[in-house]
């Protein structure tokens, strides 16, 4: 083999074992930091339709009567919060789209926990009752201390636990 052979072969493999080298160190990265979270501008919204003005009526002098609803009387939860695990004390209320509870960083209550899934659960709004739904977890979600397989109804005081977390329902 000539010199120019053997040069290039070497060079070759030195390539070959800096791009090994940075591959790992990449891996090594994303274990300890976590997943990178990237956004590449603003995303393309649709056109919005034309909205047509709101008129809003006059207002009598008094108190404001309220409408009752299917769940007045019940007892209908407004917060979760975390009372055991390394979340606890912590307090996320609950919206309208529902609240995702997991890993991955996306989730509206991102948990530390080695037996959460990346998306474990939901709860949810569906009519006027509020739902806790497992997402295919692999260690499961349990209501009170039933194991969940299908959406089930939850109230005020109803406990959650995920894991080694646990969760309680509040007004």
């Amino acid at each position: 083999m000539s010199e120019l052979t053997l040069t290039v072969i070497r060079l070759g493999l030195l390539a070959l074992l800096w791009v090994f080298v940075f591959s790992v160190v990449g891996v090594l990265r994303g274990d300890l930091y976590g997943t990178r979270v990237l956004t590449h501008g603003k995303p393309k919204s649709q056109p919005r339709p034309a909205r047509e003005p709101v008129v809003e009526a006059p207002r009598a002098a008094g108190p404001a009567v309220r409408k009752p609803t299917r769940s007045s009387g019940r007892r209908t939860p407004r917060t979760l919060t975390v009372t055991d695990g390394s979340l606890a004390g912590t307090t996320v209320s609950l919206k309208e789209a529902g609240v995702l509870l997991g890993r991955n960083p996306e989730c509206t209550l991102v948990l530390d926990d080695d037996f959460a899934s990346g998306r474990h659960a939901r709860i949810f709004r569906r009519d006027a009752d509020w739902f806790v739904e497992d997402l295919g977890s692999t260690n499961g979600t349990f209501l009170g201390s039933s194991k969940l397989t299908q959406p089930m109804p939850v109230q005020v005081g109803s406990t959650l636990r995920i894991g080694k977390t646990v969760f309680e329902l509040r007004k």
